[in-house]
């Protein structure tokens, strides 16, 4: 079954058609909660092995609205989750009434809790060797019994055919369940769409997901998330970096999908 996919030779198993979703400026996000998602990937984990999901925000799906190909690559995976808040709260003014935001890296938090006792293996693909040490002290010490079953740093240019495929055959040697993919947006996504239906794994996409594991940056205060305002947060933590990224999706974001209905 091929619905949906990013890559046309690759036959997904788990019917996409079940998951609802909600068209967000041409981005077909996830109607869906944590515990739709947690249910969802406990049933189907298996047959996950070779797709990717997304975890979507505003910056995301306005890129992805200007982008042609870059929404078809968050269109391509199994689902695009609402990573970010004003995503759900568009999607329950739409009838969406069970969507909530539903973030990478809680995500990612929710899975590695029950992984001791699921038997679930995890790649991590990204970031730098020194956030990777990190992320693997602090995984061990605070999920025991987790099983790593491999890390790497990519270099920060392109690879080569040979490089990509050397990478490939050794993230499937480890037979992962969960391939966890910190690039940031766009380029983690547009990775695990050139590789669906070649990694044996589940892709996830979590951008900072690995800072924050590490122990580099902290998460805003469960009040600033429950109101959608981490992107402060992080704005306040960052400024160079988010301050015009955030300035110009934002305004594009309210004026195309609150005030337009796009």
């Amino acid at each position: 079954m091929n619905i949906g996919t990013f890559a046309p030779n690759y036959n997904r198993i788990v019917d996409k058609t079940q998951i609802p979703t909600c068209n967000i400026m041409g981005v077909n996000i996830a109607a869906i909660n944590m515990e739709w998602l947690l249910d969802f990937t406990d049933k189907n984990i298996k047959d996950l092995s070779g797709d990717y999901m997304c975890v979507s925000n505003v910056h995301t799906t306005v890129t992805a609205s200007g982008d042609a190909d870059y929404c078809a690559v968050q269109n391509g995976g199994i689902m695009a989750i609402p990573d970010g808040g004003p995503l759900s709260s568009v999607g329950r003014k739409r009838g969406c009434t069970n969507m909530e935001r539903t973030t990478g890296p809680s995500y990612m938090g929710e899975i590695l809790k029950i992984s001791a006792e699921k038997g679930y293996r995890h790649y991590f693909y990204g970031s730098t060797e020194e956030t990777l040490e990190k992320l693997y002290e602090a995984l061990n010490e605070n999920y025991p019994g987790i099983q790593i079953a491999g890390m790497y740093s990519p270099p920060f240019r392109p690879t080569t055919p040979e490089e990509d495929a050397a990478v490939v055959k050794r993230i499937n040697e480890t037979k992962p369940d969960f391939v966890w993919v910190g690039l940031g947006a766009p380029k983690q996504e547009k990775w695990m769409a050139a590789h669906q239906g070649v990694i044996d794994g589940f892709m996830v996409g979590v951008g900072a997901g690995f800072d924050y594991f590490a122990g580099n940056i902290e998460r805003a205060p469960e009040w600033m998330q429950k109101c959608n305002l981490e992107w402060v947060y992080r704005l306040m933590q960052d400024p160079k970096r988010l301050f015009k990224r955030y300035l110009v999706t934002n305004t594009k974001f309210i004026w195309n999908a609150v005030i337009r209905g796009k």
